[in-house]
């Protein structure tokens, strides 16, 4: 199987006045291309500070980050944009979306940061739109749409760039357990689609859903599982 995600020996320390906070300690891992993976954990165990050097959005103190055969470890700041423009798509739990912007502007965002022609950005959002259901609501900014409609914005937005990972950072955080549901049975269609996707969460429900469960605790790996019984 090929790769998506290589993490050697990751340590990752923060200073914080006159103290060390050791948040990941050698952490190893592989993911692998189509594997839908769910990270967990209580507040402290190092989860967020691992989704963040998974997302190219901070460096390990030291180890060895290898994304889709490219060492990142040590990357520039402009570099890592880049990369993280090219490689992943971010979906977070408050959306991020511009107000200002209609859906369509929304999802188009990474298209022009990518240098792609004008009318080949609106055909590529307007079609990631269709597919994640909201054909009839391209022309809506967020603050006329439901939560479960801007986060359904948010999806469209990190993969209309076909990226080589989807990383959701607590995707269901700000939706009720019924709109919760559909972005999840959302995520299972992503998936079968053939891409690999990573989410960080720590709800047991949610986490059920991916096809392997991997538990952080005081900056270490605690279990990394294969789940049995994904949900869908």
């Amino acid at each position: 199987m090929e790769k998506i995600i290589h993490l050697e020996s990751i340590v990752k320390n923060y200073k914080v006045g006159t103290q060390v906070v050791r948040a990941l300690r050698s952490v190893s891992l592989d993911i692998f291309k189509g594997e839908y993976v769910a990270i967990m954990g209580a507040s402290g165990s190092g989860k967020s500070t691992l989704m963040n050097i998974i997302g190219c959005l901070d460096t390990p103190t030291s180890g060895r980050y290898v994304l889709n055969g490219k060492d990142v470890s040590r990357q520039s700041d402009d570099e890592l944009a880049e990369i993280r423009n090219r490689e992943i798509g971010f979906v977070f739990q408050v959306f991020n979306l511009l107000p200002r912007n209609t859906a369509l502007e929304n999802v188009m965002l990474p298209l022009i940061y990518a240098g792609e022609r004008k009318q080949a950005r609106r055909d590529k959002a307007l079609q990631m739109l269709n597919d994640v259901g909201l054909a009839d609501r391209v022309e809506h900014r967020p603050n006329e749409l439901s939560g479960g409609q801007r986060q359904r914005v948010a999806i469209a937005r990190a993969l209309v760039n076909k990226p080589s990972l989807l990383l959701a950072d607590e995707p269901t955080g700000n939706l009720d357990s019924k709109i919760s549901e559909e972005i999840m049975k959302l995520f299972a269609e992503i998936h079968r689609k053939g891409n690999t996707l990573v989410m960080v969460t720590h709800e047991e429900d949610i986490a059920r859903h991916a096809h392997r469960i991997i538990k952080l605790k005081d900056g270490h790996i605690e279990t990394d599982e294969v789940n049995p019984n994904p949900i869908y």
